[in-house]
């Protein structure tokens, strides 16, 4: 074992965090438009439908800017409610993930202690790469990681294999040697299977219990991820 690496959202940084930024940036868009007698929470949820209905068309397919996705997704919320959409809301929505992304209490000891042991700590995720650096930096992890691959990078969304060939040839190792870690069991463990990668699937609440077959491993918590390694390490 040579390499982990690390999918973003819901597997870094929570998705509780996650919810609590895009309301902000709804709640921000309200403002900017005048429309704060609107109920954000409401078009929070909207915006999030229209945005994951979106996001579940374009996977394994080739790479869309995100920004354009969820500007597109936030516009056709604003439509049915009457108002325009800033034209900085890109902007507006890398500002507030900066402000208040929220790593999982244990993501910094896990990655500090992965390479202390001397293996490659990447990422591999679909995002643009302005809204992955801003946000790593405002997190202050940006330095702790030795690559960073993107569905930008790479021309494609996970599950397709592309994003994580990409990450293997930038870590200098074979897919045998390489371990993935993320949320998502039919994006990240099918992805990285399709390279000869081992996948482990970060399951808090065993709600995906039902795809925990795509995986070689489940944790509960990503301070696990460290045990199995060694132990892979180990063989």
């Amino acid at each position: 074992m040579k390499a982990v690496f690390f999918d973003f959202v819901g597997t870094l940084i929570t998705k509780e965090g996650e919810n609590v930024t895009h309301q902000n940036i709804v709640r921000e868009v309200l403002k900017r438009a005048g429309r704060e007698d609107l109920d954000y929470v409401r078009l929070w949820e909207e915006y999030e439908a229209e945005s994951s209905a979106m996001f579940r068309e374009l996977a394994g397919k080739p790479y869309v800017r995100i920004r354009e996705v969820d500007t597109k997704a936030m516009r056709k919320v604003a439509g049915r409610y009457g108002f325009s959409v800033p034209d900085d809301f890109w902007e507006i929505s890398i500002t507030m993930h900066e402000r208040f992304g929220e790593l999982f209490p244990d993501a910094v000891e896990t990655i500090k202690t992965l390479k202390a042991l001397g293996l490659h700590v990447g990422i591999i995720t679909d995002s643009d790469n302005d809204y992955i650096e801003a946000h790593l930096r405002a997190l202050g992890i940006y330095d702790l990681f030795d690559s960073i691959t993107t569905s930008e990078d790479a021309g494609f969304y996970k599950p397709h294999e592309m994003p994580f060939r990409l990450a293997l040839k930038r870590a200098s190792v074979g897919g045998g040697e390489a371990i993935y870690v993320g949320d998502n069991p039919s994006k990240d463990c099918v992805g990285a299977k399709k390279v000869g990668m081992m996948s482990i699937l970060l399951d808090p609440d065993g709600a995906k219990r039902e795809l925990w077959g795509n995986c070689d491993f489940v944790v509960s918590k990503l301070s696990e991820v460290v045990e199995i390694v060694k132990g892979l390490m180990g063989k």
